[in-house]
């Protein structure tokens, strides 16, 4: 029998794992996450025993499919939930057998890689959305959002939630007359990336002084770590405003609101508009893979991929044959976990781009 242990950080995930239960992950023992770093390396795992560190995007569906694919499997994952930067670091150091992103390592940090354990294989894993939340009891209304006020509130220019600004696209909304309390990650984030990526796409004045990147140098605003930590702190603070993957959003009752996209439609983040947006761009790789603010009239403009780290040259036979069945799974059947805690699965093309990537593992 694996371990059962599965910890959430705070009370926010305790909600989450009580959601989790419902669809039979929560309290499994199919994975382990811990917010600590890694000890031992990749090569001491053996093949009913893998490691993994990085994304908080990924942890929900992680948490079902490595725990579905264990007890068929009878395999182990200890899969360790510290956010993308943290991921690739540990992945570089290899300290585990694979990391998980929501963007592909950029080209300082495959070659420090590679120079160190040979060349690196990034597969996309799973496809989602990031919510914008928010925390106003006294508003019953789902908010609109347009690209101007994020950029505007995430820059520090927006300040209050009756601002004439949010009050134009939210009319008959009974605003209160509040601070805006904007929240952020604080440790290296694909999750960030991908809000940033969304910034930088639809606000030239984000892009001019801040940018993309898994970690910036945010304007305004209070950081969490980890997707938890960011969801916590939104619920417990009336008037805060973040962003979490969807999944977080709707296991803890989260309230988020709809964003305009590129074609002037307001749309909530969904499957379905997930989907829109991945379809605009039907060839992904590591260096081209973003879908922020994609063309469409059902299009969410906030969502990406997310990733798998693995080194082609594996230490032991065991250890790469553990692997590659495991994506395998993962890449197949395993996306059908996926859509049960609210990612989007993979589109069909971009999952054989991603086995053809694993069976170069040597």
């Amino acid at each position: 029998m694996l371990r059962k242990s599965v910890i959430f950080t705070a009370i926010t995930m305790a909600a989450l794992a009580i959601s989790l239960a419902g669809c039979g992950t929560a309290g499994s023992n199919g994975v382990v996450k811990s917010t600590q770093n890694a000890s031992g390396t990749a090569g001491a795992s053996g093949a009913n025993t893998l490691t993994g560190a990085g994304s908080t995007f990924d942890y929900p569906f992680f948490n079902k499919a490595f725990y579905v694919y264990g007890q068929a499997n009878n395999v182990r994952v200890n899969y360790q939930s510290i956010g993308s930067g943290g991921g690739i670091e540990q992945f570089i150091q290899d300290t585990v057998n694979f990391g998980a992103s929501d963007v592909p390592m950029n080209s300082s940090e495959v070659a420090k890689a590679q120079s160190a354990h040979g060349p690196v294989v990034q597969i996309p894993i799973t496809l989602g959305a990031e919510a914008i939340a928010y925390n106003l009891p006294t508003v019953k209304q789902q908010l609109k959002f347009t690209p101007d006020v994020l950029a505007g509130i995430y820059l520090g220019k927006i300040t209050k939630w009756n601002d004439p600004q949010i009050s134009a696209i939210n009319p008959g909304v009974n605003l209160p007359n509040i601070p805006i309390v904007v929240v952020h990650r604080s440790d290296g984030s694909g999750t960030t990336y991908i809000f940033t990526d969304y910034l930088s796409n639809v606000s030239p004045n984000w892009a001019q002084k801040v940018g993309k990147g898994k970690s910036v140098n945010w304007p305004v605003g209070i950081g969490g770590k980890g997707n938890e930590a960011v969801a916590e702190i939104i619920r417990n603070t009336v008037g805060a405003i973040g962003y979490v993957e969807l999944a977080y959003a709707l296991q803890t009752n989260m309230t988020y609101g709809l964003v305009k996209n590129k074609a002037g439609n307001y749309v909530a983040p969904s499957v379905k508009t997930v989907q829109a947006a991945a379809a605009t761009k039907p060839n992904i790789s590591p260096t081209d893979f973003s879908i922020v603010n994609a063309p469409g009239a059902d299009s969410y403009p906030i969502c990406g991929y997310s990733w798998v780290l693995l080194y082609q040259n594996q230490k032991d036979q065991a250890t790469k044959t553990a692997l590659v069945k495991l994506f395998t799974w993962m890449e197949g059947d395993g996306q059908k976990q996926a859509a049960s805690v609210d990612y989007v699965p993979l589109p069909s093309n971009v999952e054989q781009t991603a086995l053809t990537s694993l069976n170069s593992l040597k």
